[in-house]
């Protein structure tokens, strides 16, 4: 990914958001012209509010889960030369006037993971979302080995080249997983997170939240303490997590041999 970033798509996974995603799309294509919107076999005419619209329409042919949604856009896009991923939540939670403030974070430090960090008014978000996002960012952070703020927010912007070597394991009944589990992989590879604190949005409009505070962060909490068994538990990860020793110095990415199947492949 060059400084520049000519070439940048935005992807949206899209379950069942037929209230919330054609005001998304439209909003999002005012700052990333190009928009991909991958409908995830939604039985509410999700695809049908995004007629007319500049936008690129994916279809999952069954509900595969939001992690294959954005892997799969995310693929299609960098076959066709994308050099940096945003994704945003098709429920109107995420504001995309953002996406030019991530835009220039990944210009100033290439080969990050630029997060949207819901921390400004995190405090009126409901008590069981903040404890769930709480416990989710202490464990994550702990086994990337720095502090991570916000880590399930779905609103980010990746380096193109992630999406062709990180390997997160996911499955539908654990697709959430895939989010916290790719910021844990980046940083083994070099590729730390840059967070931009932006407001909480709960959209009137919105359908309920598919993430599910108690059982959605049991699977990534089984996740991340796996790799940390792996790891030793990494128990100078975990002082830098929690700022008792100095943060890793961001450097540049390690340079990771690819063969040439392996390119833009990932798990179905």
């Amino acid at each position: 990914m060059t400084g520049e970033l000519k070439h940048i798509a935005c992807v949206i996974p899209a379950y069942n958001e037929a209230r919330t995603i054609a005001e998304t799309a439209a909003r999002a294509h005012r700052y990333c012209g190009w928009v991909i919107v991958v409908d995830d076999g939604s039985v509410d005419g999700t695809a049908d509010r995004l007629a007319g619209l500049p936008v690129t329409l994916l279809h999952n042919p069954a509900t595969a889960g939001k992690a294959e949604s954005i892997l799969r856009g995310a693929r299609f896009a960098i076959e066709a030369g994308a050099e940096a991923i945003i994704t945003i939540d098709g429920d109107g939670q995420h504001r995309p006037e953002e996406i030019p403030r991530l835009i220039s974070a990944a210009k100033r430090s290439p080969g990050t993971i630029v997060l949207a960090a819901r921390l400004v008014g995190r405090s009126t978000a409901p008590a069981l979302r903040r404890f769930a996002n709480g416990f989710a960012d202490f464990w994550i952070s702990w086994a990337a080995g720095y502090p991570v703020g916000d880590t399930q927010s779905g609103f980010r912007l990746y380096p193109a080249e992630l999406f062709t070597y990180a390997r997160p394991y996911y499955g539908l009944r654990d697709s959430f997983v895939f989010e916290s589990e790719i910021l844990i992989d980046a940083a083994q590879l070099g590729h730390y997170t840059v967070s931009l604190p932006v407001e909480s949005v709960y959209s009137p409009n919105g359908r309920p939240s598919h993430y599910r505070p108690i059982a959605d962060t049991l699977q990534i909490t089984r996740m991340v303490a796996w790799k940390l068994i792996k790891r030793g538990l990494n128990p100078v990860g975990l002082l830098r997590s929690l700022k008792l020793v100095p943060h890793p110095a961001m450097r540049k990415p390690k340079p990771i041999p690819l063969k040439a199947d392996d390119r833009g492949q990932g798990k179905t």
